[in-house]
């Protein structure tokens, strides 16, 4: 049977189709967040802006209600970076995803536990023990853990501690207007419920299709952060679509996912640090060039916020007061007092006078929900 072969343009309207991104859509944040199989959230306030670029009527309070009820938390999952999930896909994922934090215990350069002979499995149950007591953040766990391995480095502790166990970071970290310390405790104690038995990566591969896809057994690994992975997708492959890319790879679909034509609309939209649509295929030309990847990604791990245009990136935007650099959700970004709030947007390369007013009316929506405070947009 032919198989059909799907450009980067028709790639990249399913993937803002799926990525709730032609429109914005009429759910509330729990339902996105399943959708989305999480967001990435190594910042606290990101997600704010990722749901309020994807939803119709989202507030601030209502991912913030999420986290202090206990019905989304943020943890490492995919990629071994922190995440925003739902309850239930905490205790679904995390299992999946250990292979990544088992790696990394004895490997990682700056915290890995190397040549240590410490005995995890004790270290754990003592880590467990004392997190039910209160959350830590990761350097008071470490020099708690350090009284009992006192040969041991705190850090290397604490970090082991996260690798083998789900550690996940409580409220006010990451409310919306507020600051707080990363402190953690254990998913199971936060939520009072067990981790999933279910260990193969099956299910979740079938959800990042279906947010995602079509995709090739290297974009779903780049996003999962897993390995070896074909041996899932043949396992799945009766009940999955194929395709090809220009290339000539296999793209892998759920049946019935969105595939709009190329010729699709695709609204301006303004996305966040670290936003997943950026980070969660091995070729990303369906959504960035290679020449933009590399003005948007930094050395030292920071991705930054961008804009769309007829649904590619085209350019970077920034919040500042008085000249320097301010996060949305932060106390200084809400303030009701001093400078203006500045929206400043870096286009890559000209833009057309439509593009223009589209971005400056999306630009204003951005704003309009950062602040209410005096606020102004500039091109730079």
């Amino acid at each position: 049977m032919e198989i059909t072969t799907l450009g980067n343009r028709r790639l990249n309207r399913a993937l803002l189709e799926r990525q709730l991104l032609t429109r914005r859509h009429a759910v509330s944040a729990q339902a996105a967040l399943t959708h989305l199989v999480g967001m990435q959230a190594q910042a606290p306030h990101p997600p704010y802006v990722g749901l309020w670029t994807r939803l119709a009527d989202f507030a601030p309070s209502e991912l913030a209600d999420l986290l202090t009820d206990r019905r989304a938390v943020r943890l490492g999952l995919m990629r071994g970076t922190v995440h925003l999930v739902t309850d239930a896909d905490c205790l679904a994922l995390r299992p999946v995803v250990q292979p990544i934090y088992d790696a990394d215990l004895y490997r990682n350069q700056l915290h890995g536990l190397g040549d240590s002979n410490v005995d995890v499995t004790e270290l754990v149950a003592v880590g467990r023990e004392l997190m039910a007591k209160q959350a830590l953040t990761a350097k008071a766990l470490g020099l708690a853990l350090a009284e009992r391995f006192p040969d041991e480095d705190p850090k290397a502790l604490a970090h082991a501690l996260r690798s083998q166990a789900s550690l996940v970071q409580v409220p006010p970290r990451a409310l919306w207007g507020r600051s707080g310390q990363s402190a953690c405790t254990t998913a199971e104690h936060w939520l009072g419920r067990p981790l999933a038995a279910e260990t193969a990566p099956d299910e979740m591969l079938l959800r990042y299709l279906a947010a995602f896809g079509p995709a090739t057994i290297a974009d779903m690994q780049a996003w999962s952060g897993l390995n070896r992975l074909r041996a899932a997708v043949d396992r799945l492959r009766s009940s999955l679509v194929v395709y090809r890319d220009e290339a000539g790879r296999e793209l892998y679909d759920v049946p019935d996912a969105p595939l709009p034509p190329e010729d699709a609309p695709a609204p301006v939209r303004f996305l966040p640090e670290f936003d997943n649509i950026l980070l969660s295929h091995a070729d990303r030309a369906r959504i960035i060039s290679e020449e933009d990847r590399k003005r948007m990604f930094t050395v030292n791990g920071i991705i930054r916020a961008s804009f769309l245009v007829d649904g590619m990136v085209a350019g970077m935007w920034r919040l500042t007061r008085a000249g320097k650099p301010v996060s949305a959700g932060s106390p200084a970004a809400a303030g009701t007092s001093g400078p203006p709030l500045v929206l400043e947007l870096q286009p890559f390369r000209p833009i057309d006078r439509a593009a223009g007013a589209e971005l400056t009316a999306e630009g204003a929506r951005l704003l309009a929900f950062v602040t209410t405070h005096d606020h102004e947009i500039r091109f730079v």
